[in-house]
């Protein structure tokens, strides 16, 4: 039996490297890092960072890291912006499911004059993976993340994948 959980826990621990491997080749692939990365250690220890969630709205709606702002990818709006953050100074994060939607936000953040912008390494799955808690719609902890589609939903190794 304990040669049994001895397997378990290497087992667990090297699906969650080989995820993590996955994730910095992913992010390394597709990111150009136009916009600089905070890591979830610094931005938990930063105090009044606003948090931009950029995936869409279903994924929003079933968990977001708690006060975050939903700014959409499809659906982002600049009026609505500057309605939600007026000021261009502003200490921001952005983030998605990993990373890529994020940058590309945060691209845009940067062109109607925003300065201070990070991109979370690793998005919501990340600040998941490592234990942190996402709350639903109605600001309720929930173990659910949208893991918005079967190939990036490997990336996700804790919580409850949901994909609708």
């Amino acid at each position: 039996m304990k040669t049994f959980s001895t397997f378990l826990i290497c087992l667990f621990c090297t699906a969650t490297l080989v995820a993590q491997k996955k994730m910095d080749r992913t992010l390394k692939v597709l990111n150009n890092e136009s916009i600089p990365y905070i890591h979830i250690s610094e931005a938990i220890a930063k105090d009044s960072l606003v948090f931009l969630d950029s995936r869409e709205i279903e994924e929003f709606s079933v968990s977001h890291l708690e006060h975050a702002i939903w700014v959409g990818y499809d659906q982002f709006d600049p009026n609505r912006m500057q309605e939600k953050v007026p000021s261009l100074d502003t200490p921001i994060v952005v983030y998605c499911s990993i990373g890529v939607r994020s940058e590309d936000i945060g691209e845009k953040l940067k062109a109607l004059g925003y300065t201070n912008i990070q991109n979370l390494y690793g998005g919501i799955f990340k600040w998941k993976n490592s234990g942190y808690p996402v709350y639903d719609i109605e600001g309720r902890e929930t173990e659910k993340v949208h893991a918005y589609n079967k190939l990036w939903g490997r990336l996700l190794t804790k919580g409850e994948k949901i994909y609708e």
